[in-house]
């Protein structure tokens, strides 16, 4: 799928959207809250399940055997995705403070978060190695310079991946890096409204790849493709459940 077919079905989507029953809007959210949250801690190694995720976010019952540290983390995500979504609706652009506060809220109760590391970090497995503390402060600073301008030059689903595979590759935090940059795609995401998404942990291997591909060679193109296909997929839900509900979903006409 090309980018202007993505765009004229996202005016689809919004349609079918508005035309579900606020219920069942709720609940749909509150399973991908689960879902997202689930996912995005598994691909940084949390060992709950989908199940246990359910559990403890919709129930608030904890997990025996867990170290607290994985309870902490799937709190603490749908806390700063809800976190997002209310600066969303405040109509707030994404800025230093709010990407601060939101790996403040994922660090909560594991260490002191919202502050930039001073210490030289690396990844393993990746081909890339994050900046030294002292370029790494230069480059975070330009990061924040250039989400503005960057919305110009790049389109809605371009900005949103840029978003996430410059911050991942700056790596400014000592913890929680690909949290934050997950969280941050789908602000932009959604702020332009498109849904929010969420990667696979079966599918972090080619998620991966197609980062390193930007940290190493500087091609973004990858990435994007990837993302074009989980928004894709993520509309079609939306689309699919308003048919369900309604027998046909709204017209796929402007």
């Amino acid at each position: 799928m090309d980018y202007q077919e993505l765009f004229r079905k996202k005016e689809w989507y919004a349609r079918c959207r508005e035309s579900l029953p606020e219920f069942t809007m709720f609940t749909y959210e509150q399973a991908f809250e689960v879902e997202y949250t689930h996912n995005s801690t598994a691909i940084e190694g949390n060992t709950l399940s989908l199940i246990e995720t359910k559990v403890l976010l919709e129930d608030g019952i904890s997990i025996g055997g867990k170290a607290l540290r994985e309870i902490y983390e799937a709190v603490n995500h749908r806390k700063a995705y809800r976190y997002v979504k209310e600066c969303i609706k405040q109509g707030k652009l994404l800025d230093e403070k709010i990407v601060k506060d939101i790996h403040a809220l994922l660090m909560e109760n594991i260490l002191t978060g919202g502050i930039y590391r001073n210490v030289q970090v690396y990844i393993s497995g990746a081909r890339h190695m994050p900046p030294p503390p002292e370029l790494m402060y230069r480059q975070i600073k330009d990061f924040y310079a250039d989400l503005s301008w960057k919305g110009k030059k790049l389109n809605q689903i371009e900005l949103a991946a840029w978003t996430h595979a410059e911050f991942v590759k700056i790596h400014p935090f000592t913890d929680g890096n690909g949290r934050t940059a997950r969280l941050i795609m789908n602000y932009q995401l959604m702020a332009e409204g498109f849904p929010a998404v969420s990667v696979a942990k079966e599918d972090r291997l080619e998620y991966f790849k197609t980062l390193d591909a930007y940290a190493v060679e500087g091609n973004l193109q990858p990435f994007a493709n990837l993302l074009t296909g989980l928004v894709d997929r993520q509309m079609d839900k939306i689309i699919e459940l308003s048919r369900q509900q309604q027998g046909t979903a709204p017209s796929n006409t402007t």
